[in-house]
């Protein structure tokens, strides 16, 4: 299918691996030339590489950390008037709810909800004056079906959908929408991370921890980067004008939910 975006712009955050990476190459498959940011330069540099190489598109970097307020001033100095915005941020580290102090939960809004919340106040406004723009916010199953020890994230990314649910509707009438995809497990550092943790709690092999999480996905398995990618393509593209304030699951089947 032709996404019909070829030749618009887009910025990518924690673009250098991971659901990042996929929704990154995904684009430029589609013809989209990007901003691709992450902390690390040189697997940020080497990505970028790769997809100039096997997409022809034109790939600009920075390598900065998005959740400061530096960090996105160098990004926005790049990535001015593009026409695509897909925010993505490291989630914040699991535990019990009696480790978290205030700080703990700031540091968590500021990564995953208030990062995304000043990326869209700044590239919105300018997507509503050209009269077309598309932000997909990369949240997570667990503002559909809270995650016990990933109480940080569950407040942070929550607090993300609310303002979306809002601001979503407030803009679509000049041509852009907001939407949220909500991945559940994929194969990813973050996946390697978590399985880690059980591992470790529960005495087992990364093998074993793997393997008890697979079961609990009726799909059997771990998403992958590429079917993440092009889910978020499809929702950048000229077919999902009339997608709105919507979180998709991208699970595998792992929420149990009606609706």
């Amino acid at each position: 299918m032709d996404l019909g975006i070829k030749g618009k712009r887009a910025l990518v955050c924690a673009a250098s691996k991971g659901l990042g990476l996929g929704s990154a190459r995904a684009l430029a498959e589609a013809g989209v030339d990007l901003v691709m940011n992450a902390r690390g330069a040189e697997a940020l540099e080497a990505a970028a590489a790769a997809i100039r190489t096997e997409f022809g598109v034109s790939v600009e970097t920075v390598a900065a950390d998005i959740t400061s307020e530096a960090g996105r001033a160098a990004v926005l100095a790049v990535a001015q008037d593009v026409d695509i915005l897909v925010t993505n941020a490291g989630g914040p580290p699991p535990g019990m709810w009696t480790d978290w102090e205030r700080e703990d939960f700031i540091r968590a809004l500021d990564a995953n909800m208030l990062t995304p919340i000043a990326l869209i106040k700044a590239l919105v406004p300018g997507m509503m004056a050209r009269g077309w723009g598309r932000v997909v916010n990369i949240t997570s199953q667990s503002v559909k079906a809270p995650i016990p020890a990933l109480g940080l994230s569950n407040s942070a990314r929550a607090g993300l959908t609310g303002y979306v649910a809002g601001t979503s509707r407030q803009v679509a009438g000049r041509g852009v929408t907001i939407n949220n995809l909500l991945p559940g497990i994929h194969a990813t550092d973050r996946a390697t991370s978590l399985d880690r943790g059980v591992s470790e709690a529960q005495g087992i092999s990364m093998d074993e921890a793997k393997a008890r999480r697979c079961a609990s996905i009726p799909a059997g398995r771990y998403g992958t980067a590429e079917e993440f990618g092009a889910a978020c393509a499809f929702l950048c593209s000229q077919h999902a004008g009339f997608i709105v304030g919507q979180n998709i699951l991208l699970d595998g089947g792992g929420v149990n939910a009606t609706l």
